[in-house]
């Protein structure tokens, strides 16, 4: 039993936003994607690849991890039948990240570099791993973290859904406290915004800075202040005291 707050921003120099994040506490999914090829079309993966994660899991009997890695694959089965029908949508693809609810377990799925940090007694983390030549060409070659930064290859993703058949999916489980506090984003927020100035808006508890809402906007005022070149769009999650009703669901962006 979750509270959730879902926000997305534009940015500062982009005119159209490609990511989308959808939370719905009634089923216990958490869905966070950042589209790619060009304005139209990576709107339509974004959204259309949570679409189908939702549906999916909606329909289900049984929400587990197993179904949850089964509607991330009918996800990147539909966006690649879309961007092959449509000359136009030809090469978009979408990042996502997702969290399920199973058990006394959130059961985490990712592609691509969107990521899911912990915030907990064990102190601030990511969960997830990139798909990306930085991380898994890039460090295992020995290049230093400033050489990384500047790369040409910095951005380039090893995987995404919707640009290929064969789909390599992160998959992780970890134990959720009622204290702890999960961050879903964007790479417009983790790679513009370093770590100790998410863990410490994170961490903040002071007044009204203990609500959620308020500390996802202001890990976008953050991404703005340092540039916010891309969408920005955060999910956080934490332990509430009761069910939220089957109306209590947000889109991001509207």
């Amino acid at each position: 039993m979750l509270d959730a707050f879902a926000l997305s921003d534009v940015g500062r120099v982009r005119t159209n936003n490609e990511d989308c994040a959808l939370i719905l506490p009634e089923i216990g999914l958490y869905l966070l994607a950042d589209g790619m090829g060009g304005a139209r079309a990576g709107e339509m993966a974004s959204r259309l690849a949570i679409d189908t994660v939702a549906e999916v899991v909606r329909q289900s009997w049984q929400r587990d991890p197993q179904v949850l890695l089964s509607a991330v694959e009918e996800a990147n089965r539909r966006v690649l039948e879309a961007s092959s029908s449509d000359p136009q949508l030809e090469g978009m693809g979408t990042t996502l990240v997702a969290a399920l609810e199973s058990g006394n377990e959130l059961a985490i799925a990712s592609v691509g570099d969107s990521r899911a940090y912990l915030l907990d007694d064990g102190g601030f983390r990511p969960i997830t791993e990139d798909q990306t030549w930085v991380h898994e060409v890039g460090r295992p070659l020995g290049l230093d973290e400033e050489s990384l930064r500047n790369h040409p290859m910095r951005h380039v993703l090893t995987m995404a859904i919707g640009v290929g058949g064969a789909l390599s999916i992160h998959y992780y489980a970890i134990q959720f406290k009622p204290s702890a506090l999960l961050l879903m984003c964007s790479d417009g927020l983790h790679g513009v915004v370093e770590p100790p100035v998410i863990e410490r808006i994170l961490r903040d508890n002071t007044g009204d800075h203990e609500q959620l809402e308020y500390k996802c906007r202001a890990l976008i005022e953050a991404a703005k202040e340092a540039g916010a070149p891309d969408n920005v769009t955060c999910i956080l999650l934490r332990g509430a005291a009761a069910w939220p009703s089957p109306s209590d669901h947000q889109y991001s962006p509207v």
